[in-house]
């Protein structure tokens, strides 16, 4: 792995940063109150070719690996974006790798070059409301229509930009019963039509200009060839998309650290209290320097990860370390940025506790943090299953 600068990189870092410095901290601010999806940005963002820099360049797409896709997400989510703006686009980056892998030509041909020039807006239906971390009960059911195609009933929560897109990476049980292992779910690519769909935002927290949605789907005709890979094997396929995601999410929570720690910094070095300023108490500025430094560990894992991914190595542990520790990175930063700024980091003029919101999902999604440990105690440590 070379740590040399890339002029590639430093290339899509100055074009990312240029065309979000265009979209303030007011944009992103005004568009969380609203509850409305950044439109003006995403269409930018389509148009400089960002959202499909991923997808292989015969379907359209800049041909890029995970690292360079990465680092777009991270200036995006550093610009201020936070995740408002980097979780807007990162679904079509990572959640068609599993097309990209295992499914059809047809599939292929026609999705992934809609997608790459930002046509295409994608969703991913995994959870369900008795199925989240423990994915074998899953009870979603896509089952033969006798005539080479399946009907999809069930239904599936915290499905992200559900609202916006046109179709959803499902997982659906095709066989056996929930609860007995991972074999039994295929993985589809479907229709989110309103005659079988009903799609419902749940209220939440935060990231409120990208919605979370509840999804019913009721007897939801699903053709042959939009099934992806093996019938069966959909959790196996589905985790080629897993790794990736785990990636972005890493770089997306080191922007939003790195977003708040600017806005604190700025504060510490401008505010004077008892004839000095702030940052010179080493209460301030000790803590602000110890999140930069976890911040850029937590970056350098990534990266790692990135490298293993882009070079077909096994990147389990990294992806997970990675997210593990950008996770709590970028929320140390955004809380001691916030207690930095004091009352005035509660307000939400400073953003800061926009950032603070918006950090803090990443230590729960897509995997909670102590799901991460058990994986790294687990399948890395060779500790017992303790669950």
């Amino acid at each position: 792995m070379d740590f040399a600068p890339n002029p590639d990189h430093e290339l899509i870092i100055e074009a990312v940063e240029a065309l979000c410095a265009r979209f303030d901290d007011s944009y992103w601010s005004e568009h969380d109150q609203r509850h409305e999806f950044p439109w003006d940005f995403y269409r930018e963002m389509a148009a400089g070719g960002w959202v499909g820099i991923a997808i292989p360049e015969q379907y359209g797409g800049g041909g890029a690996g995970i690292a360079e896709a990465a680092l777009v997400l991270n200036r995006v989510a550093a610009s201020g974006a936070a995740m408002n703006g980097s979780s807007a686009l990162h679904l079509t980056v990572f959640g068609l790798n599993p097309v990209v892998k295992f499914a059809n030509d047809r599939l292929k041909e026609t999705f992934l070059p809609r997608a790459a020039v930002g046509d295409l807006h994608v969703a991913f239906g995994v959870t369900e409301p008795d199925a989240g971390t423990d994915t074998s009960r899953i009870t979603t059911r896509a089952t033969d229509d006798g005539m080479g195609g399946w009907i999809v009933n069930g239904r599936k929560i915290w499905t992200t930009k559900a609202l916006e897109s046109e179709v959803c990476l499902l997982l659906a049980r095709t066989d056996g019963i929930p609860g007995e292992g991972f074999d039994g779910l295929s993985l589809f690519l479907v229709d989110l039509d309103p005659e079988h769909c009903e799609v419902v935002p749940i209220p939440k927290l935060g990231r409120n200009a990208v919605a979370s949605c509840e999804v019913a789907y009721d007897d939801l005709p699903v053709e042959s060839w939009r099934l992806i890979g093996e019938r069966g094997r959909g959790f196996h396929h589905i985790l080629h998309g897993l790794n990736p995601e785990r990636i972005l999410l890493a770089a997306m929570a080191c922007g939003i650290g790195e977003a708040a720690l600017r806005r604190a910094t700025a504060y510490a070095n401008e505010r004077e209290v008892f004839g000095r300023l702030i940052g010179s108490n080493q209460a301030v500025s000790h803590p602000l320097a110890k999140a930069h430094m976890d911040l850029h560990a937590a970056m350098n894992m990534m990266r790692e990860a990135a490298w293993r991914y882009d070079n077909g190595l096994d990147c389990g542990e990294h992806a997970n370390t990675a997210k593990y520790l950008a996770a709590e990175a970028s929320f140390s930063a955004a809380d001691h940025a916030l207690q930095t700024l004091g009352g005035l980091g509660y307000a939400t003029e400073y953003h800061v506790e926009r950032y603070w919101r918006e950090a803090r999902l990443q230590r729960i999604a897509p995997v909670s943090q102590e799901m991460t440990l058990n994986y790294i105690a687990q399948n890395v440590m060779g500790l017992p299953r303790s669950y």
